[in-house]
């Protein structure tokens, strides 16, 4: 994924690298869910799912651009996919939920998916899902939202929102459309994202599991 510096992840590397190496690594689970760590997730050549109960963001940024595949040269058909990228300086997300069906493997395993929760407040003694530098390639979106102060229509290349604004790159147009806002409150979110990208990600109450067939968040 190009849209910001982050790179893409296969599915082994997914299912143990992408929050926070539950399998792989127990240290390593502990310090991301205590936000030590910094969290990059995608999945080369497929889209997740992500939904959640409300997300609440501070410093919005939203602009276009273009997300690629692991290694894979964008200009190859199929190998790059426009986004529309959501930045935040800082969010709480409350009752987050990602997944990722992988089909047909092999040994008559069929499909299986990758679930993540987190941030349950009936859980975790209230306590939600917190991110900073947080960034969302999205490809679908569906949710309620309101914006505080939004500025709609910037020039993307003028765009900047204190702790949050677009990474200077190649696959970031400066004169394209872009909007940006003091707040932004999300409800009821479901989307499809290629890539999510976060400075530290603190996860309480996380469960991860591995299911045969297809359970996505939504």
């Amino acid at each position: 994924m190009s849209s910001q510096v982050r790179g893409g992840t296969r599915w082994k590397r997914f299912a143990v690298v992408m929050v926070p190496s539950v399998v792989a690594t127990a240290a390593v689970g502990v310090g991301l869910a205590q936000g030590a760590l910094a969290a990059s997730f995608s999945v080369s050549g497929q889209q997740f799912k992500v939904s959640a109960a409300e997300l609440n963001g501070e410093n919005f940024v939203q602009y276009g651009s273009i997300a690629t595949e692991d290694g894979a040269d964008p200009t190859k058909e199929g190998k790059a996919h426009a986004v529309a990228v959501s930045g935040f300086s800082h969010a709480t997300i409350s009752k987050m939920c990602q997944s990722v069906v992988t089909p047909n493997l092999p040994f008559g395993l069929g499909s299986v998916t990758l679930r993540l929760t987190a941030g349950d407040p009936a859980k975790t003694n209230g306590k939600l899902v917190d991110a900073t530098g947080l960034y969302l390639d999205v490809s679908d979106l569906n949710a309620d939202a309101e914006f505080g102060n939004i500025d709609i229509g910037v020039r993307t290349g003028d765009l900047a929102n204190p702790g949050v604004q677009p990474k200077a790159g190649k696959y970031v147009n400066p004169n394209g459309f872009s909007q940006r806002a003091e707040t932004a409150k999300l409800t009821g979110v479901k989307q499809q994202a290629w890539a999510t990208t976060a400075g530290t990600f603190k996860l309480p109450g996380l469960h991860l599991a591995l299911s045969k067939g297809v359970n996505e968040c939504y």
